[in-house]
């Protein structure tokens, strides 16, 4: 283990992909994909269908084994259907995710019609309703004579039951080995499986977290997508195999409209997608044939707990996922300015140099960053006696500075007696057990390590007690956090991860294994609010996550590798989680390996148009601070860091945005251009929310790059020249190393400070400039939740007859840009104001 633990300190491979399994390797997986399609054993029982103004049971029936299964079917509010599926008498409960929907979405179901082959119901919306046929079970959600989504059409839905051993031990059901490690299954098989088509649908996106294009490919000759929580570094790109994180949402957009699908369930999950095959749906005779997408979800264990979300616009669906998931938090201001983050900072001494640099350089940031090595042998809220003896000298040097300092604290807790956290969580008897009730133990960071058993919500109240400024000892406010390795990794467990029969509570670990990461980043991000008396709003990184995560934090893209291929997937990475409401992701510059300066250049270029602005590094690479890599380099990342200064008033309205409505920040261009098919598998470029058209510059010694501007209507302005350009077209331009093409939409506002200074606290109170090309701004303390009790400042502003401003004011206008400057209005952002053009 020893030898183990040095050779991954090294980082000097490439993902070994015989550690993880394959479909064909995952028990459950290989025997749900060797079902045949349309022969489904599932018919509905009518006679038991009972109907209440909030849903309808009835009983399905497998004619094979005569076991009975209970479908639950809601209507819910927001043009939303949700179907339930569970066993009607199992043998013990079945895992259903808590937590996740932040409220029980409101219901309401009625009776269209009744025949001995089936039942329709309406959905409220005119003209929409739900077909159920019995003889097989089937579901049609309709408009008009259009089908929008069938269930179960291919007759691929699953349900294995719980049951006792009858001496049939066939492969992988009662127990399964992976190389050296045994998962014994007293359960027995529990996997579900449902297959769902989308009529009119070639384009479906979603279900991060892979390494691979926005647009989700076809899987018929190859492995499905796999959702499965886990520690991959240096992992493969356009690959379906599964990373850190996981959200069951799959998005499907046509020109006619935009649906999802959420599937609510944290075990291990793979979905396979096909195009154009069996069992695609007519129901208008003489119809042409049309394209379809079928997607089908399996999973190792739980319930089929399925949210058909209708749109029908890009906007309506996020809101209608938001009101199932939440939002994404709303960060304060100065975790959108620039963070300096290495594996690791060697001392109090060194942070105090990087923090000089940066005056020294003139380059402003906010966060500087502490890996594993800050603590007192991995033992976590603790601080190197030597090497951070001073921590809150080190704080308040950097707090005198208006910055601030992020510290990793991981989920493993070191296995040691006089360790006060350990013998805590011990006394407390709140770490996972293993399948005999022992404290379950794996190896990590500290050695030997227990893993507290977040889904217990005892737990994670301790753990965000531990946050408080009397127990971790050297803390102050400007101390942020960040959690990694919240998989849970597990360096000797199968796949780098947890046995799946370690138990948390009455549940297994295969059961909420997704969830972990998510409840260590809810416990964190409540821990920081309890400790500043619920005020301040907190900053958590999380390198795993579920859905619903965005109510906690930001993520970012793993143990990438300094390379041009991972610059360029980074963008589908974050774009693909934006669509599934995590829209604070990013990183800079690649976690292993030297990048060239022209990539890290490119790459800063790219990251400081991302929501989350970090430059990360492993430990064995060479320094990478934005002034070791020669003059002229200082002086492009210095202006690209700048630039991202800014623009601060505009990335903090955009997350604001995004808490209230969970719209995306980061866009594809489909969802503003919904109808624009040139749009629909774009994913080198992106909107920032919908007045910003960004095209980072990817690829090695280009002097040119081809950007698409959307809508034939639109109007666009280079941001750094002004130069009109009209939409519907792919525009050529030229690029230099300085270059990266932004573009500005015409009608809008971008609201921007140009007095940049060390860090975005010090130009709180700095004046904005308006870049109108009209629209919005918005304007609060940047950090509390005092927003939510309606202190802030939104004004709308907008354009009639010339007028903008009623006092008389000098400006200029240049009329081959079509640019005007105002200057020094002297006007209060937060009061009525109208400016006169004459």
């Amino acid at each position: 283990m020893v030898l183990w633990l040095a050779l991954c300190l090294t980082g000097t491979w490439a993902v070994e992909k015989s550690n993880f399994k394959t479909c064909d390797q995952s028990a459950f997986c290989k025997r749900q994909r060797a079902l045949i399609p349309g022969e489904s054993p599932y018919r509905a029982l009518l006679e038991t269908m009972e109907l209440t103004n909030t849903r309808l049971t009835l009983q399905l029936i497998n004619d094979k084994n005569k076991v009975r299964l209970l479908l639950e079917l809601y209507r819910l509010q927001g043009n939303m259907t949700r179907v339930k599926i569970n066993e009607l008498k199992p043998l013990k409960p079945r895992f259903e995710v808590p937590d996740v929907l932040v409220k029980e979405p409101t219901t309401d179901m009625s009776l269209l019609s009744q025949d001995e082959n089936g039942v329709v119901l309406s959905l409220g919306v005119e003209s929409q309703r739900v077909i159920l046929s019995a003889r097989p079970f089937r579901l049609d959600i309709m408009e008009g004579r259009e089908v929008l989504m069938s269930l179960n059409s291919r007759g691929l839905l699953a349900f294995e039951h719980l049951r006792i051993q009858d001496g049939k031990d066939e492969e992988g059901m009662w127990e399964e080995t992976f190389k050296t490690f045994v998962d014994s299954k007293p359960n027995g098989p529990t996997a579900i499986s449902l297959d769902f088509s989308l009529p009119g649908v070639e384009h479906v996106y979603g279900i991060p977290e892979h390494a691979d294009t926005a647009r989700l490919k076809t899987t018929e000759n190859g492995d499905p997508y796999r959702l499965h929580n886990m520690d991959v570094y240096k992992y493969e790109l356009y690959s379906p195999m599964a990373l850190y994180g996981s959200v069951p949402l799959i998005v499907a957009h046509n020109t006619e409209r935009t649906t999802g699908i959420f599937w609510l369930n944290a075990a291990e999950t793979w979905v396979d997608i096909s195009s154009n095959t069996a069992g695609k749906v007519h129901y208008v005779q003489g119809s042409n044939e049309k394209p379809q997408t079928d997607v089908r979800w399996i999973s190792e264990s739980g319930i089929i707990d399925a949210f058909i979300l209708l749109g029908p616009t890009p906007k309506d669906l996020f809101a209608q996922y938001a009101s199932l998931t939440g939002t994404q938090s709303f960060p304060p201001i100065f975790s959108l300015g620039y963070h300096q983050c290495r594996w690791n900072y060697n001392d109090q001494e060194d942070v105090q140099a990087v923090d000089a640099g940066f005056d020294q350089h003139d380059i402003p940031y906010d966060y500087i960053w502490l890996d594993i090595e800050h603590t007192d042998g991995k033992r976590y809220f603790s601080w190197d006696p030597h090497k951070f003896s001073s921590p809150k000298e080190m704080l308040q040097g950097l707090k005198d500075k208006k910055r601030k300092l992020v510290a990793i604290v991981d989920p493993h807790v070191k296995i040691e007696s006089s360790f006060k956290l350990h013998d805590e969580i011990q006394s407390r008897d709140l770490y996972v057990k293993n399948k005999d009730g022992g404290n379950y133990e794996g190896w990590c960071w500290p050695g030997s390590t227990g893993y507290p058993d977040f889904a217990n919500p005892e737990m994670r109240e301790l753990w965000a007690q531990m946050f408080a400024y009397d127990k971790y000892e050297g803390s102050m406010d400007n101390l942020h956090i960040w959690n990694d390795m919240n998989e849970p990794s597990v360096f000797n467990g199968p796949e780098i991860t947890m046995i799946k029969d370690a138990k948390h509570g009455e549940w297994e670990h295969r059961d909420v294994h997704n969830l972990y990461g998510f409840y260590v980043q809810m416990a964190t991000a409540e821990g920081l609010i309890q400790r500043s008396g619920g005020v301040e709003r907190p900053f958590v990184l999380a390198r795993s996550f579920f859905a619903g995560s965005q109510r906690y934090g930001a993520v970012w893209t793993g143990d990438n590798i300094a390379e041009w291929e991972h610059l360029k997937i980074s963008l589908p990475m974050c774009l693909s989680l934006s669509l599934t409401g995590i829209a604070f992701c990013a990183d800079v510059g690649g976690f292993f390996n030297a990048p060239g300066t022209e990539l890290l250049v490119r790459w800063y270029q790219a990251g400081s148009f991302m929501p989350f602005f970090r430059s990360h590094a492993h430990m064995d690479t060479p320094r990478r601070e934005p002034w070791l890599h020669g003059l002229d380099n200082t002086n492009l990342i210095r202006d690209i860091v700048r630039q991202r200064y800014t623009f601060l008033p505009f990335w903090y309205q955009q997350f604001y945005h995004s808490h209230k409505t969970g719209e995306p920040i980061m866009r594809m261009l489909w969802l503003h251009y919904p109808k624009e098919t040139a749009t629909f598998a774009i994913d080198d470029e992106f909107l920032i929310g919908k007045d910003l058209l960004v095209h980072p510059v990817t690829e090695e010694g280009v002097t040119s790059v081809t950007a698409y501007l959307p809508g034939k209507d639109e109007v666009w302005y280079d941001i750094h020249t002004f130069k009109k350009h009209n939409g519907g077209q792919n525009l050529y331009i030229p690029v230099t190393i300085s270059s990266i093409p932004v573009f500005q939409r015409g009608g809008s506002i971008i609201p921007k400070k140009l007095r940049v200074r060390r860090s975005s606290t010090c130009m709180e109170h700095d004046p904005y400039t308006l870049y109108v090309a009209l629209g919005e701004i918005y304007i609060d303390d940047g950090y509390t939740f005092n927003y939510e009790k309606k202190e802030f400042i939104h004004r709308k502003i907008s354009m009639a007859n010339n007028i903008i401003s009623s006092i008389k004011l000098d400006f200029e206008f240049d009329a081959s840009v079509s640019l005007l400057t105002i200057r020094k209005p002297g006007v209060n952002a937060g009061e009525d104001w109208t400016i006169t053009l004459k």
